[in-house]
């Protein structure tokens, strides 16, 4: 931001090993947009809480103001109209109950048995998958939650990749620092419907990267490694690292 609160000017900026860091300006550069029919309004900011384009489409993860209020959404690019999306329902076993309020906090795409799914991660913190042929306009959608990753705590962001052979995610959190999740046995994972309390965890399981701290942001630079956005006190470093 150029500047602070209503009056900042939100800026783009690139970087290169040989420009290094500068300004993307947007003055006439070309855009389309997609109005989210039914998007939360107020002051919480959780209209859109993540997005990524795969394949042709933009994937927006979200609240609305219908009944389901999570909400996900397919919208084709380049851009023509977004629908209402499909409505989220999820086990959260740190409250112990079915949800339809709570929004996704960052997801990614993992391929399930030949099928496309999203792996949606949740504060407090269930990770749930959902596979994609079922996001269409006006669906009600139960996804199901496959980890409880421990309570008092939001996920930041998360990606997956492979190594040794094998699949996993990285997730950045607020209190619980970089995880690396197994996927073993992901598509045979027993759906989470009883309480899981007092910061306990269940289903699959995950390593702490205790070298990794302070991580806000996080995404893959190639198949063998990540870069990262760290804060380290009033700074944030971009930093390059082996994938785990």
């Amino acid at each position: 931001m150029r500047g602070t609160g209503p009056s900042g000017i939100p800026l783009i900026f690139k970087f290169d090993r040989k420009e290094g860091l500068k300004e993307f300006a947007l003055k006439q550069v070309g855009f389309s947009k997609a109005p989210l029919p039914g998007a939360a309004t107020g002051g919480r900011g959780d209209a859109i809480t993540d997005l990524s384009y795969v394949d042709g489409r933009v994937f927006v993860a979200g609240l609305s103001n219908e009944e389901f209020k999570s909400r996900l959404r397919a919208i084709p690019f380049p851009f023509q109209q977004a629908d209402a999306g499909a409505g989220i329902e999820i086990f959260h076993g740190a409250h112990g109950r079915f949800e339809t309020a709570s929004p996704v906090r960052t997801f990614a795409l993992f391929r399930i048995n030949n099928e496309e799914h999203l792996l949606a991660a949740y504060t407090c913190t269930p990770l749930v998958k959902i596979p994609l042929k079922e996001l269409v306009a006006g669906a009600k959608v139960k996804g199901v939650t496959i980890a409880e990753l421990g309570n008092r705590n939001s996920p930041l962001d998360m990606i997956t990749y492979k190594k040794d052979g094998k699949d996993f995610l990285l997730i950045a959190n607020t209190a619980r620092g970089v995880m690396k999740v197994t996927t073993d046995g992901i598509d045979q994972a027993k759906p989470i419907t009883e309480p899981v309390k007092d910061g306990k965890t269940a289903g699959l399981t995950y390593q702490t990267i205790e070298s990794l701290k302070g991580v806000e942001h996080l995404a893959k630079l190639d198949d063998a490694h990540a870069i990262l956005l760290i804060r380290k006190g009033d700074s944030l470093n971009l930093e390059t690292i082996d994938l785990p």
